[in-house]
C-alpha cells in the first residue's frame, strides 16, 4: 500500500490507539508517533457483579386452566397453548462494550481532526471487529480522506514492523 507523505496512520484495537504521521515518502514510510492512548479495560469477568438474569414466559403453562372466550374453563378453539419458556438471558459482555466505546471515541477524535484539516490522507489499521465499529462511526469528512484500511491487529508491533505491514498490504 502506498502511504503518502504526511499521511495520518491510525493503528488501533479496542483498548489502544496510536496516531502516527508518515514523515517519509510513499515508497519508504517513516512513521512518527504523534499520540498514544491506552485505556484500561479489565476482562469481562472482572467487570461483572452478577450472574445472568432469568426469563420466563407469561404464557399459561401445564396445569393452568385455559379460559375460553365464553368464560368457561374449557378451551374450545381458543387457540394453542404454550409451554412456559425459561432460560438465561444473554449475558452482557462489558469488556466488548468498552472496546466498542473506545472505537467510537477514536472515530470521534478522527472526526475532530478531519474537520480541523489536520490530515488529508488517512490509513486505518485495526482488527476486523474494531474496524467494523470504527466504520459505524466514521464521519463523512473522515470517509473522504480515507486512503486505505488494513484489517490486522498491529498495536503490539514496533513502528518498523507497522511500516513493513503497510508496504506489504495491497
Amino acid at each position: 500500500m502506498q502511504v503518502p507523505h504526511n499521511a495520518f496512520v491510525v493503528v488501533a484495537d479496542g483498548r489502544k490507539m496510536l496516531f502516527l504521521r508518515n514523515e517519509g515518502d510513499e515508497a519508504y514510510p517513516n512513521l512518527q508517533l504523534e499520540r498514544k492512548r491506552v485505556q484500561d479495560n479489565p476482562s469481562d469477568l472482572d467487570q461483572k457483579t452478577d450472574k445472568a438474569g432469568r426469563a420466563s414466559s407469561t404464557q399459561s403453562g401445564p396445569g393452568a386452566p385455559a379460559v375460553a372466550q365464553n368464560g368457561s374453563n374449557h378451551a374450545s378453539g381458543a387457540g394453542a397453548q404454550f409451554a412456559p419458556s425459561r432460560g438465561t438471558m444473554g449475558e452482557t459482555d462489558y469488556h466488548q462494550m468498552e472496546e466498542d466505546k473506545f472505537a467510537a471515541e477514536t472515530a470521534e477524535l478522527l472526526r475532530k481532526r478531519a474537520l480541523n484539516n489536520d490530515f488529508e490522507s488517512l490509513i486505518i489499521v485495526a482488527p476486523p471487529k474494531t474496524l467494523g465499529e470504527l466504520r459505524k462511526n466514521y464521519h463523512k469528512e473522515v470517509e473522504k480522506r480515507l486512503a486505505g484500511e488494513i484489517a490486522k491487529d498491529l498495536t503490539g508491533h514496533t513502528l518498523p514492523e507497522i511500516e513493513q505491514a503497510l508496504i506489504a498490504a495491497d
